[in-house]
């Protein structure tokens, strides 16, 4: 790495440079990916689930355990890292109604859809999904006719 001096002259320092570290919660090892686990419940339980979940039916399903639902961490986490960049300090004014718009909108509606990562789950009754079946990737597979 090159920085300039106090006189103006570059030098050259052989220190690393640190590689950029991944944020999205699926990404993080554990001990991070508790961590933020846990940062992000508090945001769902304090802010979210107060102000936006709106009443659980069967055609707008919540899961209790939702942390248990790795789509819908993702999802809430992608919902938070939004909320913080067009909610906060730094956010221009109309930051809050994109956030409603463009993120808010679109993952609850993903996450509480009849067909959802929460189907099938209801008050006190959290429900695991079955993965579908995949097949060993090997030779490309023929193609059908």
């Amino acid at each position: 790495m090159t920085t300039e001096t106090e006189n103006g002259a570059n030098s050259t320092s052989d220190a690393p440079v640190p590689e950029p570290q991944p944020f999205f919660i699926l990404y993080l090892p554990d001990p991070a990916y508790s961590i933020e686990l846990d940062l992000l419940a508090r945001w769902v339980h304090g802010l979210l689930l107060p102000i936006y979940g709106q009443e659980t039916s069967s055609t707008r399903p919540w899961c209790p355990q939702w942390w248990q639902h790795m789509s819908a961490v993702g999802h809430l986490h992608s919902l938070w890292l939004s909320w913080q960049a067009l909610t906060g300090a730094g956010a221009e004014a109309t930051g809050p109604a994109m956030w409603h718009r463009d993120f808010l909108m679109p993952i609850m509606n993903t996450l509480r859809a009849p067909d959802g990562p929460f189907a099938g789950c209801k008050a006190g009754a959290h429900r695991p999904k079955e993965t579908p079946p995949i097949e060993e990737f090997g030779a490309p597979l023929p193609l059908e006719s």
